[in-house]
């Protein structure tokens, strides 16, 4: 196609008849927020029922059997490309933010599967009769700077016209097929190691409310918006068998998770999981999304709570993490390893929280001695 010719007029982009200084708070437009709206468990594996059955290429090295963190295909002997998407309504008021947060978090399962990642595709669905362009496009740079970050480009997306606002990526990266860090591959014996601390759910909730302060808002989004790049170097590790990220489902769900893909039962220590601060207290008061209780309802039967468990602990093992931490699988000889990775990687609090058993009545027991 040829250029036009430089005396040709370049058409102006319309301008939004939104006023910013009036348009409503977007945590107001969405129904959920974060990955606290994602669909219930039970709901989705009755939604998936049946899909696991088509026939699988012997290249795709990662499906959907075990709900892992992204796909995984294997391009030849020395590389495997990881694809994966998320996307999610406001957790936040600031444009900018929300942005930063969606983008890492969907870059997150990329990290998770060992890989690293190599371009984005943004997606975009907007109420354009309700949010101003200026709002819109802030949520845009947001997602790109993370990006930024993370050393790749935003290499195009789609876009519609939405009743709430979402936005997210479709996050593509590379690994070697040796490398590749399933959910489903602990063993009886390994120890578990949180990266990130929990609570980012009970924030959310309480930003929502009024109820979070400037310092809390910080915590918050720092958490969320820390990309875990330890992912590639976890992967190198030869004693570390399985890794996923914590998000949505929250603790207790990708914690089942593993112990479902080994066959095993997981312990988790509770006074040893990292919190933010504050985020306790928060859950005593009532700052509780309705994810947490969703959680619960799907799959507290598979869960085994120590005597006296109290409801605010419950409620954050039950916690919709939005971009948390990855949770680790790994020999107990390799914790050293493993730990002085998350510290390179920004993540000091990284922290073991508990250890794969063989089978037992439950697949997951909670220890609060």
């Amino acid at each position: 196609m040829s250029a036009p010719a430089a005396s040709a007029p370049v058409p102006a982009a319309p301008e939004s008849l939104i006023d910013p200084a009036t348009e409503p708070r977007l945590t107001s437009l969405s129904h959920g927020g974060g990955c606290g709206c994602k669909i219930a468990p039970g709901v989705l594996s009755g939604i998936l029922r049946g899909t696991a059955a088509m026939p699988v290429p012997p290249a795709l090295l990662v499906g959907i059997e075990t709900s892992d963190d992204a796909a995984v295909y294997q391009l030849n002997s020395e590389q495997a490309l990881v694809a994966t998407t998320d996307f999610f309504m406001p957790i936040v008021d600031d444009p900018f933010d929300f942005g930063r947060i969606a983008a890492a978090n969907a870059l997150s399962d990329v990290y998770a599967m060992g890989g690293t990642p190599i371009m984005a595709l943004a997606l975009v669905g907007m109420p354009i009769k309700v949010l101003s362009t200026a709002t819109i496009g802030r949520i845009l740079e947001g997602g790109a700077s993370v990006c930024r970050a993370a050393g790749i480009p935003v290499a195009g997306g789609h876009t519609i016209d939405s009743v709430e606002a979402i936005y997210g990526l479709v996050a593509l990266g590379l690994v070697h097929p040796a490398q590749v860090k399933r959910n489903a591959s602990a063993r009886p014996g390994d120890v578990l190691v949180l990266g990130k601390p929990l609570g980012v759910g009970v924030f959310s909730a309480a930003l929502k409310k009024g109820q979070l302060g400037p310092e809390g808002y910080a915590q918050m989004i720092d958490s969320a918006t820390r990309l875990n790049t330890a992912g590639p170097d976890l992967a190198r590790l030869p004693g570390v068998h399985a890794m996923t990220d914590v998000t949505g489902f929250a603790l207790a769900g990708h914690a089942l998770e593993l112990a479902r893909g080994a066959q095993a039962t997981v312990r988790i220590d509770w006074p040893a999981v990292p919190l933010l601060p504050g985020a306790r207290a928060l859950a005593a008061q009532g700052m509780v999304t309705g994810a947490s209780g969703r959680n619960w309802a799907a799959y507290g039967h598979e869960v085994a709570l120590p005597e006296g468990f109290a409801a605010p602990d419950q409620a954050l093992l039950t916690d919709p993490q939005t971009s948390g931490g990855l949770l680790v699988a790994c020999t107990p000889a390799s914790v050293p390893e493993v730990l002085a990775a998350f510290a390179r990687h920004g993540g000091a609090q990284a922290a073991v929280i508990g250890e794969v058993l063989p089978a037992q009545g439950a697949r997951l027991v909670v220890r609060n001695p």
